[in-house]
């Protein structure tokens, strides 16, 4: 009966021991496979259907997370634009966007998605570029203006000339970006592997010595018995899974067993600037009144015209007005011109709100104030009321309060390399990196800049932790050794393409994250030391004949039994 019971449940280890060996890990696998035969010949098969689930559910979440380069790529597949609206002689034609042909002619409504890469030869709208560069603050898309595919149209009707068809565009890039940095991402050996390396041969040599001092078949079996590797097997995996539910329990999903691992070895951390640094939404950061109009006034007026306006620059100076408490009143006639402003009648007077070339044509009657002509890299709306200059409302992107906080603690623990990556002008990017702390900073990159830096710092010896949030950084959270991503930002896409995700808005979680990992890893190398000096003293026992086969299950399974109550300190 127990040759069927090895035959059934033993043949797929003994299978995944020569995919092991091909894979490098055949140490563990014919330890799983030996304690097998082994628990059989004893008539004991719960060590060995034991070793068959730990085998067979490793083997699982690997598949799992081999699978996970795929899912993100399928993901962002399905958020690609599909449809153009072609221009031709008898009108616009609707088709598929991968039948549009460089040279041609498309138009994109508001709201649609861009969906090749092109120049704006007609029109002005804004467009978000947040897919692709991250930034959460639109350009003005006007005649000139370069738009890659994955930007959205916000305000008004565009007609771009095709510069390369959809599966040469920037979209289809990050695509092509994903789907080889997964593909190309080294495998991990696992923690048992590692011990399991120097614990087979030194199991195969005590076997040997002893039927050659012995010749007695029952000791060899029970050392066999003894030296069943479940503190290898079950060691690390219950630590594992006790740290991902303690990590969870801090909002920080871990996808797998050896991003816990990883992450506790980090030496250098990577960050998104938009989004993660930063709160990753324009706010209003100062409002500059024109006398006699004071900032009250600027605010009160300009929320009032921009109170019935879907951009997101309106939608925040109104937010901004309402919690200073201002009193927002009526306006009437309002007139909203896509990517330029609007006007309308507040209390009598004329308000407009929006660029300054809009602006100054309205307030022209006291002639342009010094501060209506202020230029920089800075977002701003220039506010006239009554035809004469009243205010500029400037706009920026806030460091989180906890992200200097973040920094800190990641120098604490030891990690000697901090990075910016990010795809806003450098000026904006260093004085958020100055803000947190960090010297070495990045800008001006598109995602496959990212990646290629990301590249650079895997190659010199580092191992990296990225930590991101927009569609534009899912392809370097592939490439470095642990990605992470907030899930309050890049959604499905980036959290498929990240090892962990944080659950929420705090990016401070990443240094619970790694403390977590070092605390489970910590537990988990202490339990398999500790399994495998007493499975070592059995061995010797067993050797030398105090200690029978059916003894030596007994023993084992005590063993086991401390290892596991060890190793499930790791959750608590």
């Amino acid at each position: 009966m127990w040759l069927v019971g090895l035959a059934l449940t033993g043949l797929p280890v003994v299978i995944g021991t020569v995919r092991g060996a091909l894979a490098r890990r055949f140490a563990a696998d014919l330890v799983a496979t030996l304690a097998i035969v082994a628990a059989f010949l004893l008539d004991h098969p719960l060590p060995g259907l034991i070793v068959v689930l730990m085998q067979t559910g490793g083997e699982a979440l690997e598949a799992y997370a081999r699978g996970r380069a795929s899912d993100a790529v399928r993901a962002l597949e399905a958020a690609a634009p599909t449809l153009a609206h072609r221009e031709e002689q008898g009108g616009v034609v609707d088709l598929p966007a991968d039948a549009v042909r460089a040279g041609d002619r498309i138009l994109v409504r508001p709201g649609e998605l861009v969906p090749c890469d092109g120049v704006v030869v007609e029109g002005r709208s804004h467009a978000d570029l947040a897919q692709l560069t991250g930034e959460p603050v639109p350009i003005l898309a006007d005649v000139g203006v370069m738009l890659l595919s994955g930007s959205r149209n916000l305000d008004g009707p565009l007609t771009l000339q095709v510069l390369a068809p959809a599966r040469e565009s920037q979209y289809a890039r990050i695509v092509e970006l994903v789907r080889s940095a997964q593909a190309s991402k080294a495998p991990i050996q696992r923690l048992a592997d590692r011990y399991a390396v120097w614990f087979t041969p030194i199991t195969l040599a005590v076997c040997g010595l002893t039927w050659l001092v012995s010749r007695d078949p029952a000791r060899v079996l029970a050392v066999l018995v003894v030296a069943t590797p479940c503190p290898l097997i079950l060691a690390a995996p219950v630590a594992i899974v006790g740290g991902i539910n303690r990590a969870a329990r801090r909002l920080i999903i871990v996808r797998h067993g050896t991003a816990l691992e990883q992450l506790g070895t980090v030496t250098a951390a990577v960050f998104d600037k938009t989004g993660t640094l930063t709160i990753g939404r324009p706010a209003v950061s100062r409002v500059i009144p024109v006398a006699p109009f004071t900032e009250h006034d600027v605010l009160r007026l300009a929320a009032a015209v921009e109170h019935g306006s879907g951009h997101l620059l309106a939608r925040t100076l109104v937010d901004e007005a309402r919690r200073r408490g201002v009193a927002i009143p009526e306006a009437r006639g309002v007139v909203e011109a896509p990517g330029q402003g609007v006007a309308g009648t507040v209390s009598g007077l004329d308000v407009a709100v929006g660029g300054r070339s809009f602006v100054a044509q309205r307030a022209a009657r006291e002639g342009a104030s010094p501060l209506m002509q202020r230029t920089g890299s800075g977002l701003r709306a220039y506010v006239s009321v009554g035809g004469r200059a009243a205010g500029v409302v400037e706009y920026a992107d806030a460091v989180r309060p906890s992200a200097a906080g973040l920094i800190a603690r990641l120098r604490q623990l030891g990690l000697r390399r901090m990075v910016v990556l990010s795809g806003d002008a450098a000026d904006n990017v260093n004085a958020v990196a100055a803000a947190v702390g960090i010297d070495d900073v990045r800008a001006d990159l598109l995602p496959q800049d990212k990646v290629e830096v990301v590249r650079g710092l895997v190659a010199a010896g580092e191992r990296v932790v990225m930590l991101g949030d927009g569609t534009n950084d899912a392809p370097a959270l592939g490439v470095a050794t642990v990605g992470v991503a907030l899930a309050s930002g890049g959604g499905g896409i980036t959290a498929e393409a990240a090892d962990a995700v944080i659950l929420g808005d705090d990016p401070d979680r990443l240094a619970d994250a790694i403390e977590i990992s070092r605390r489970t890893m910590r537990i988990a190398r202490q339990s398999i030391w500790v399994g495998l000096g007493l499975s070592a003293a059995a061995m010797v026992a067993a050797a030398a004949g105090y200690v029978p086969p059916t003894v030596g299950a007994l023993l084992q399974e005590a063993i086991d039994v401390a290892v596991i109550l060890n190793a499930l300190r790791a959750a608590a």
